[in-house]
């Protein structure tokens, strides 16, 4: 299958992108903190770059995205129908690079906990709960973050990602990747 859009209107989408502050990414850093636990985000110190980390627990959280980390048996890893050697090529290096990552951190005594897309927007809660468990051996979250609903939840991301847009939107065009 050949690409539909032409190359300028591509390039512009793929720039739409986000590497950080993704929905999901929002969705567990608004948990966590209402749960009671403090973080930092994108640490660029440790090997990956893991999108939050807890150091008094010592642990590094990914929230990686279906497609684009191969999310096993998932709809949104879809192979794209056109140019399939590079997007094979570009996902093994992808695979690659998470493996090291979290061969590199566990190696210095970090915990490594892998977060993916789907489950996060299917179920912001349970992902919570199961943090929680990994991170305190099964102590109940706080009750006001368990008292959100899925669609609070998801409706506190649009939010804050629309806040993280619009602080994007004050930068020059070429700085956002804006179509002429």
């Amino acid at each position: 299958m050949t690409d539909t859009l032409p190359p300028e209107r591509r390039s512009w989408n793929m720039s739409r992108i986000r590497s950080q502050h993704t929905k999901p990414e929002l969705i567990i850093r608004s948990l966590l903190h209402r749960a009671g636990f403090r973080f930092r985000i994108s640490n660029k110190t440790l090997p990956g770059s893991p999108d939050v980390v807890l150091p008094k627990y010592k642990t590094a959280i990914f929230v990686h995205g279906c497609f684009w980390h191969r999310h096993e048996n998932c709809a949104k890893a879809r192979m794209p129908g056109s140019n399939q050697d590079y997007w094979r090529q570009k996902f093994a290096r992808n695979r690659a690079r998470d493996a090291a990552a979290v061969k590199e951190l566990e190696s210095q005594c970090w915990r490594v906990i892998v977060l993916w897309e789907c489950d996060i927007l299917r179920d912001p809660l349970a992902m919570l709960e199961r943090l929680v468990h990994e991170l305190k051996g099964g102590c109940a979250p706080r009750q006001y973050a368990a008292d959100l609903e899925r669609g609070q939840v998801l409706r506190l991301a649009e939010k804050k990602r629309a806040a993280y847009m619009k602080n994007r939107a004050g930068k020059p065009d070429s700085e956002q990747g804006e179509l002429p």
